[in-house]
């Protein structure tokens, strides 16, 4: 098969404290796909909301096939995800009760070359969260350096 891809969202982990994550499958055209294959894909703006008893991913950007013709899909277009009855409950119900949000954290292709999300239950991080991770972050570096040095 082709070689995997890994498009992360890395401001999902520095924005929100992440509580769960679930895998996902994603339905795709066949355009959109080869986008993936190809590394053309953005998460980093993207969220994932409850329409009915379905959960889609919105703002999603996977950029247009240029090999593609008139039948090209959309760049930013609601996706839909495809996770267990038994999860799209528990997930529905901790966003209505505790006002948690669910961003998508990893955008993959598996071993069989199917496109997968990795989906995080978060909680929104306060500002001075966030100053704390970066201290930390600053902490680690030094003491890596340092280390490295002898």
């Amino acid at each position: 098969m082709l070689k995997t891809v890994n498009i992360l969202n890395k401001r999902a982990r520095f924005d929100y404290e992440i509580i769960d994550t679930y895998t996902a499958g994603i339905v795709l055209s066949g355009t959109e796909i080869k986008s993936i294959r190809l590394g053309k894909a953005n998460i980093t703006e993207s969220f994932c909301e409850f329409s009915g008893d379905e959960l889609f991913a919105i703002n999603t950007y996977i950029e247009e096939y240029t090999f593609g013709n008139q039948f090209n899909h959309k760049s930013r277009s609601e996706r839909k995800l495809l996770l267990n009855k038994k999860e799209l409950k528990s997930l529905q119900k901790s966003v209505q009760a505790k006002g948690l949000t669910i961003i998508p954290l990893k955008l993959f292709t598996n071993e069989k070359g199917l496109a997968k999300l990795q989906i995080g239950l978060c909680k929104g991080k306060k500002n001075y969260d966030k100053r704390e991770s970066l201290k930390e972050q600053d902490t680690k570096r030094d003491l890596d350096r340092i280390k490295k040095a002898f």
